[in-house]
């Protein structure tokens, strides 16, 4: 059974950092794009960022590039996201998810992790 755990969200005041962690397991996801989303409160789902489980490439959404970081550990099958300057409209509940390469279809999803982000 395919599990995604995400952790480290929290509240924090604008400007502050978070990293957080999605533990991916049940599968070898070798094959796997592995993607953060995040949800704010009123307002849907939105891509923030992705990157392929065996190799450097990565994408962000326009409103996090140059502030957020996305990585994995293949050692350890975990993929983070660091999150610097962070901006109220940061906030949302933030969700871990993995598609299969050539998919366009996230078809696994984290149970997701708060992030406050207040002024």
């Amino acid at each position: 059974q395919v599990q995604l755990v995400e952790s480290g969200g929290g509240s924090v005041q604008t400007g502050a950092s978070l990293r957080l962690s999605c533990a991916a397991s049940g599968r070898t996801f070798s094959s796997y794009r592995m993607g953060w989303f995040r949800q704010a409160p009123g307002k849907e789902r939105e891509f923030v960022a992705s990157i392929y489980w065996n190799d450097t490439s990565t994408d962000y959404a326009a409103s996090v590039k140059g502030r957020f970081t996305i990585s994995r550990d293949n050692a350890k099958n975990m993929v983070y996201l660091g999150m610097n300057s962070l901006k109220h409209e940061d906030t949302g509940v933030y969700y871990c998810a993995a598609r299969r390469v050539g998919s366009t279809a996230y078809v696994y999803w984290g149970q997701g992790t708060q992030v406050t982000v207040s002024s």
